[in-house]
């Protein structure tokens, strides 16, 4: 018993080092980007701030309706690409995990296939633009990741073929259920798991995503929170490397070095807040009880 109880308090003492180590580089960026310019100047980083200030948070929402409006337009299409995405997903896994689909193999090689191999920058931006046309559309946010996600696509087939029973399948054929009743009342409970995890992921791809908007996207006024928060990174580092240009007065009025900090802050915390209502779901058992007796 105490054996047991010791080898529990080394587990919770590892986990715990983890857990710090985890959250150690977040705090330091928290608190950089709360501290004077002047101070981080001086004394370097450090995780209680020297001098409090809020300028850097002053500087980016000095613009607060761009902020606002990309902070909307990007949790938009992360739901929206998120629910889109778990969708297509499952409605594509699902039938590869079931070895009466004809071409069964066929259609799971020509998934894959889309992992190995790209066209490459050039025909993909053809492709959206002058087949698609959706230069500076928001359906340029959405499309492009909800269409290439072999992966996720695999990672469910695994998940169907290996974790949901096939007495729990064959049980509902007995009762009469169809193919849609069973993938909707059966497989997907069972699959909540996987499906958080999936989510999380498409979640975060889709919060984080900048590069489409990049080269698809002209409009401020589609901007995401990335590309806004870059398009400021960027004027902020203008502002350092001409620093002694003729406007060397109001250059210097902004805090370069703690506004990377708060960009970074801005477009990480909705992500933080998020992950606890996933979580949940990442300890739940799959199958059990579901095999009718």
């Amino acid at each position: 018993m105490n054996a047991n109880r010791a080898n529990q308090t080394i587990l919770h003492l590892v986990f715990i080092m983890m857990s710090a180590a985890a959250l150690f580089p977040f705090l330091l960026l928290l608190a950089a980007s709360l501290t004077d310019e002047d101070a981080i100047i001086r004394n370097g980083y450090a995780l209680i701030p020297s001098e409090f200030s809020l300028d850097a948070y002053a500087y980016l929402f000095d613009k607060s309706s761009s902020i606002l409006r990309s902070y909307g337009i990007t949790a938009l299409i992360t739901v929206v690409g998120t629910a889109a995405g778990l969708l297509i997903s499952t409605l594509i896994a699902y039938p590869l995990s079931r070895s009466v689909l004809p071409l069964r193999t066929f259609v799971s090689f020509f998934v894959f296939f889309t992992l190995l191999f790209n066209g490459g920058l050039v025909p993909f931006y053809l492709v959206y633009t002058d087949l698609f046309h959706l230069k500076d559309t928001i359906w340029a946010l959405l499309l492009p990741n909800l269409l290439t996600n072999g992966f996720f696509i695999l990672l469910m087939r695994s998940f169907f073929s290996i974790s949901v029973p096939g007495e729990v399948v064959e049980s509902a054929y007995v009762d009469g259920a169809n193919e849609l009743t069973i993938y909707y009342r059966i497989v997907m409970p069972l699959a909540l798991p996987s499906l958080a995890t999936i989510g999380l992921m498409l979640l975060i791809s889709y919060w984080n995503d900048w590069y489409n908007g990049l080269i698809f996207i002209n409009d401020g006024k589609l901007f995401s929170i990335q590309n806004l928060l870059n398009r400021m990174l960027a004027d902020v580092q203008y502002l350092q490397q001409n620093n002694l240009s003729g406007q060397a007065a109001s250059i210097t009025s902004v805090p370069i070095s703690t506004v990377r900090m708060a960009i970074a802050v801005v477009g990480v915390l909705p992500l933080i807040c998020a992950y606890p209502f996933f979580q949940k779901y990442f300890v739940k058992g799959l199958t059990v009880g579901a095999v009718k007796g």
